[in-house]
């Protein structure tokens, strides 16, 4: 990564670096969820703004909200241990976990349906074919 000072990065950069484009940075930007400062018409990234982008796609990754991973971020609170948020992650991550067993659930049932419903068809076009 070659970035245009030690302390901060491009808006290029910071694509490349995390695969997705500068279109997906300026909508993360317009959700306020970066806040880059501004050389002339340049945006400017700080070594903060990275670390909330980082959190903002690992979140997006473990199906989170947009909303509910500025939820998480905006906790952070490095002079008390972060432990509410640590906390809060943990709520979150359990809550997605039994949301995501539900639909898993779901699926299963959706399948077995299916098996059923092929059965039954395929029962009724052997009966068909004799």
């Amino acid at each position: 990564m070659s970035n245009t000072t030690v302390d901060s990065y491009s808006i290029s950069e910071l694509a490349q670096e995390f695969g997705i484009t500068t279109r997906t940075i300026r909508f993360y930007e317009d959700k306020g969820l970066l806040t880059p400062q501004r050389r002339g018409q340049t945006r400017v990234y700080t070594p903060e703004d990275r670390v909330r982008l980082k959190l903002i796609l690992r979140g997006k990754r473990l199906g989170f909200s947009l909303d509910e991973s500025r939820e998480i971020i905006d906790m952070y609170d490095p002079a008390h241990g972060n432990v509410d948020q640590l906390k809060r992650l943990l709520d979150r991550i359990d809550a997605k976990r039994q949301q995501l067993r539900q639909q898993q659930r779901d699926i299963e049932k959706m399948l077995a349906q299916l098996d059923d419903a092929t059965a039954r068809t395929e029962a009724a076009l052997k009966e068909h074919s004799n």
